[in-house]
């Protein structure tokens, strides 16, 4: 089984003072997605060099403000990662006691938490996997 790094998430308060900061820090632009639906922004941040993703800093910013981010936040977002075989590690991880937050019920993506509360998102690579037991039917749990 292999896994692939994918990105780290912080979360912004002031998008434009944030992008400023990590261009000051030698990071450039690569790529920027606005979600009028969702009403957020994500802004890729690279390394020159590797604008091929491979060292991505997503920053994200809710438009509406963070108000309602659960009490334990930091403005840390996630560690992201690429896997084989998404139901297959989180059952390796659900053996091993670690709580499945938010199951691969779609067959693409779950997230758990670290020992230290830190989240990590789990993508399967390619296609998403036809929904499985029990996965498609599990609820969340906690918050991720």
């Amino acid at each position: 089984m292999t896994i692939e790094y994918l990105h780290t998430m912080v979360r912004v308060l002031d998008l434009e003072k944030s992008k400023a900061f990590y261009e000051l820090l030698g990071l450039r632009e690569r790529r920027r997605i606005d979600n009028e639906a969702g009403r957020f922004s994500l802004v890729f941040m690279c390394p020159p060099g590797q604008e091929d993703g491979r060292a991505d800093l997503e920053l994200t910013w809710n438009w509406d403000g963070d108000d309602g981010l659960p009490s334990d936040s930091r403005h840390f977002g996630h560690l992201a990662y690429r896997v084989d075989d998404i139901y297959a590690l989180c059952a390796r991880l659900q053996a091993a006691g670690v709580t499945i937050n938010r199951p691969p019920r779609d067959g693409h993506m779950a997230f758990v938490r670290s020992p230290d509360n830190v989240s990590v998102e789990l993508l399967q690579k390619g296609e998403a996997l036809p929904p499985q037991e029990p996965w498609a039917s599990m609820p969340n749990t906690g918050h991720w």
